[in-house]
């Protein structure tokens, strides 16, 4: 895994971009088609901005799984996923093939389809963010990294719930749904690439626990740690509790 601390969350965003570009633009090359997971949430708004404004990316040819939501969402509630990335990703770049996981539908049929779906040929690269109780997608801790499936059914924890409150996402804790449907992170794993982006300072800790301590599943993106193509992205904020000074790129 390789990581890497920028000036701030723009110059970040713009390098994670970069390399996010050349690995689909490879893609396509060598297959006729790249095939991506993408993550949501506002730590990913500066990245994508960047990424969509490429001009340099047939995303026809671009097949797009998403990590995670919420059960019981309309696709028209603010903090729906399919929303955030139809907005930000799909509908800016013209996208046309692509796998929305319905929160409405049965979860468990929702599922079986997309496992079905990204298990047909590996995926290119994957786009995370890690949450401030330490999760990728919504695998909290402690995450399940035994399983072999690729999505679950997921209980968010209040940490991660109160996140979304604080984010904006939602005006209460109590209107933040308990359960969600989440790829797992054995299936992030599979990914050929995965590329990490974690701006601010609020990540802090999460960062720390995630690059210094145990893999374990308490914190649930260390497993990053084990993946020999990762990338971590970081700004000086979210990397305030490591030793690796700004510009830096490490091993881990």
């Amino acid at each position: 895994m390789n990581l890497t601390v920028f000036a701030d969350k723009y110059s970040l965003a713009k390098a994670a971009a970069e390399r996010a570009e050349n690995t689909i633009r490879l893609a396509i090359q060598r297959r006729g088609v790249a095939r991506i997971m993408a993550a949501t949430g506002a730590s990913q708004f500066e990245f994508l901005g960047e990424l969509t404004a490429s001009k340099n990316i047939q995303w026809q040819r671009v097949e797009m799984f998403h990590l995670d939501e919420y059960l019981g969402i309309a696709e028209s509630h603010p903090a729906s996923f399919r929303r955030y990335l139809l907005d930000r990703l799909i509908n800016q770049v013209g996208m046309t093939r692509y796998h929305l996981l319905d929160g409405e539908a049965d979860p468990q049929r929702v599922m079986s389809d997309v496992t079905a779906a990204i298990r047909k040929a590996p995926i290119d690269v994957a786009f995370v963010g890690i949450g401030e109780n330490g999760h990728v997608a919504f695998n909290d801790p402690p995450a399940n990294f035994a399983t072999e499936e690729a999505y679950l059914l997921v209980e968010l924890d209040e940490a991660c719930r109160r996140q979304q409150v604080a984010e904006g996402w939602f005006e209460r804790l109590e209107d933040v749904p308990r359960r969600a449907i989440s790829i797992t992170v054995h299936e992030i794993l599979k990914a050929e690439e995965i590329i990490c982006v974690v701006p601010e300072g609020r990540k802090a800790k999460a960062v720390a626990r995630c690059f210094q301590g145990e893999i374990s599943p308490l914190a649930p993106a260390s497993a990053l740690r084990r993946h020999r193509n990762a990338w971590v992205y970081l700004d000086r904020d979210s990397a305030a509790l490591l030793p690796a000074a700004v510009g830096a790129s490490i091993e881990l």
